[in-house]
């Protein structure tokens, strides 16, 4: 089985090893989304990860719901990332940008007063991150038809735009709870339509936008994000082996070039998994690189990969203090903790000032 710090293929890259940077929100862009010039220098600081995937960034003001997180629907937006991916390629470092929508997360703040949109008319648990503090997330209204075409579009777009920015591929974020984790899910899609009911009306979106992202920029810079073990942000679904083997069935199809799984295990984030990990049976109906996520130690990861689990494992928090992780993991070097109180501040403490080891 293969070292963590052997290469890789994905698609149009070759990673030369297998310690990639999960999407990590935050909060570094200004109050219209545009990326900001202290971007650079925390992309550049991580670009000897095998791939960096981007913090999530939004497809359309629609669909952006997180203070001073970035976007892709602008040329201001397309132009500030440029200075980004210029640097990560001068250093050597490979790119992806994550694309985001994120549904009935979307407080009508960010929206000029609007209804967030969604599979159905859900809501949310909890409270939403606002620039006015926390406030309680309101109810969503269903996407139409003629609203779904537009959504596709907006992908399109999207994608368009991240290779227009110079990135080497993108990442359809269908995870975490979010708008299309919403439509897949049992506990959020109450639908009657073809994208609502039965499994294969419920991935229907997700492998719609996968086609679209696959025609806009090839298969072979397609990547895509599932989470698919439990609840997350209150969408959850009473058969996922059966939900998310059909929906990697359906992304083997489409030929994307990998598949990243965030699958809680141990205490993380988003807590505890309620039920066992499905990636087993997604490793049978998927057959390009299998990613996983979610608190992995060094142990973990190289035990994945020599279990025939995962071809490559995306680490979070720890890169988030660690810039040169793969250096400190193949040295087997101590490890930064991060500072949770500055993971979403907008200053350069607790982002570009974690030490390196050498």
């Amino acid at each position: 089985m293969p070292s963590l710090f052997e290469p890789l293929n994905i698609g149009a890259l070759t990673a030369p090893h297998r310690v990639f940077m999960a999407p990590l929100t935050r909060g570094r862009s200004s109050r219209t989304h545009v990326p900001s010039e202290l971007m650079i220098e925390y992309y550049t600081q991580r670009a000897s990860a095998g791939l960096i995937i981007t913090e999530a960034t939004g497809i359309s003001q629609q669909g952006m719901g997180w203070p001073y997180a970035p976007g892709i629907w602008s040329d201001e937006q397309v132009e500030a990332w440029k200075p980004v991916t210029d640097a990560v390629h001068a250093a050597g470092g490979r790119i992806d940008l994550q694309l985001w929508h994120m549904g009935r997360i979307v407080h009508p703040s960010f929206i000029g007063g609007a209804t967030p949109v969604s599979a159905s008319a859900t809501t949310a648990p909890g409270s939403a991150h606002t620039y006015d503090g926390k406030q309680p997330y309101v109810q969503a209204r269903p996407l139409t038809l003629d609203e779904i075409k537009r959504l596709l579009d907006d992908y399109e777009k999207a994608a368009a735009n991240a290779l227009a920015a110079g990135f080497d591929g993108v990442q359809i974020h269908a995870a975490n709870g979010y708008l299309i984790d919403q439509f897949l899910r049992d506990n959020s899609n109450f639908r009657q339509d073809q994208y609502g009911g039965s499994v294969d009306n419920r991935i229907r979106l997700l492998l719609e936008v996968a086609e679209r992202v696959v025609h806009t920029v090839g298969a072979e810079r397609t990547g895509v994000r599932l989470s698919p073990n439990g609840d997350s942000q209150g969408v959850n679904d009473s058969d996922p082996n059966t939900l998310f083997s059909a929906a990697a069935a359906g992304l083997d199809k489409i030929g994307i070039a990998y598949l990243e799984l965030r699958e809680p295990g141990f205490d993380g984030t988003f807590g505890k998994a309620d039920r066992p990990p499905v990636h087993p049976v997604i490793r049978k109906a998927f057959s390009g690189p299998l990613i996983l996520n979610s608190d992995y130690t060094l142990e973990r990861a190289q035990a994945a990969l020599d279990a025939g689990e995962a071809d490559a494992i995306t680490f979070g928090r720890p890169f988030l203090a660690n810039p040169d992780l793969p250096y400190r993991l193949s040295k087997g070097l101590a490890l930064n903790e991060d500072v949770m109180a500055t993971w979403y501040s907008q200053g350069p403490e607790g982002y570009i000032d974690y030490p390196f080891a050498d």
